[in-house]
């Protein structure tokens, strides 16, 4: 528990610094183009074919038709841009997990290990391509999960669970993969998974619920046409501080417990205590007469 916390303070304590604000803005700039991108060739689309599924499904329209009964009918042109942007975040919080693991977390890695590990040896258990395929394989892993489970969202207490779940899976697998390629040996970290996979998949899960908070600002720019360019590229940095922070806290928490777990491999030192006896209690040889 101490190393959880320790871990967390540290990690917010160096949100703040200049070099770690700095680095956020390299994902940013490649999320922005990307969704600015994509929401200019496919949003009206992606619009229509949500318009034209709701307009189809008989239950759905019998609800539309009940709100406007009631008065709250002005909900109706932006239940199609929630439903869009609810479905679309999944695969942007996915994104930008990959852009951060791939662009900053090796660079705040060496940042924690500079700053607190420079004694640390570097085993080099991972490389770049072990850690790009591996995100990649968890990321497909993730998104998997994510589409098998959209039913089950339909359930209200599933949807604020699921997905964070998924994400905090992935978050774990990433980024605890991230902070021990470089310093740990293989076995070390398939060590350091299995001891501390509870709190490993606990800082990833605190992190998932974490990212669904700029999804707020997301829908925000669904409602608000006119903040739109604003409020896009603000919940994407937001979404790569989220992962930011992540990576320094996985990088403070595993870092510290490879160098206790090669604390306790390594054998004790033994001094030898010497022993200072006053001259005149030592015992001299009496000479023969």
């Amino acid at each position: 528990m101490n190393l959880f916390l320790d871990s967390f303070w540290r990690a917010v304590a160096y949100c703040v610094r200049p070099r770690v604000i700095a680095l956020s803005f390299l994902p940013l700039i490649l999320m922005v183009v990307l969704a600015l991108g994509l929401g200019y060739l496919y949003w009206e689309t992606a619009l229509d074919i949500v318009r034209g599924w709701l307009e189809s499904t008989a239950i759905i329209k019998t609800v539309l038709d009940w709100m406007e009964g009631i008065g709250v009918g002005a909900l109706k042109p932006v239940l199609a841009p929630l439903i869009v942007i609810f479905a679309v975040t999944p695969l942007i919080v996915v994104v930008s997990l990959l852009v951060v693991a791939l662009l900053m977390a090796p660079a705040l890695v060496s940042l924690v290990a500079e700053r607190r590990f420079p004694h640390l040896e570097r085993k080099r258990g991972g490389s770049w391509i072990g850690a790009l395929l591996w995100s990649l394989g968890s990321g497909l892993l993730a998104l998997i999960a994510l589409v098998v489970s959209i039913p089950l969202w339909l359930v209200p207490p599933l949807i604020l669970i699921l997905p964070p779940l998924i994400w905090g899976w992935l978050t774990y697998r990433v980024m605890a993969y991230d902070a021990l390629a470089e310093h740990a040996s293989r076995d070390e970290r398939v060590e350091i998974f299995r001891r501390y996979r509870g709190w490993l998949l606990g800082i990833g899960m605190l992190a998932g619920f974490l990212g669904v908070a700029p999804s707020l600002l997301w829908a925000s720019a669904a409602l608000f046409a006119v903040a739109f360019v604003v409020l896009v590229p603000v919940a994407v940095w937001v979404y790569t501080l989220v992962f930011a922070f992540s990576s320094l806290w996985f990088a403070h928490f595993c870092l510290a417990a490879l160098e206790a777990l090669r604390a306790e491999s390594t054998p004790p030192t033994v001094v030898s205590a010497v022993v200072d006896v006053p001259p005149s209690t030592v015992a001299l040889p009496h000479a023969n007469p």
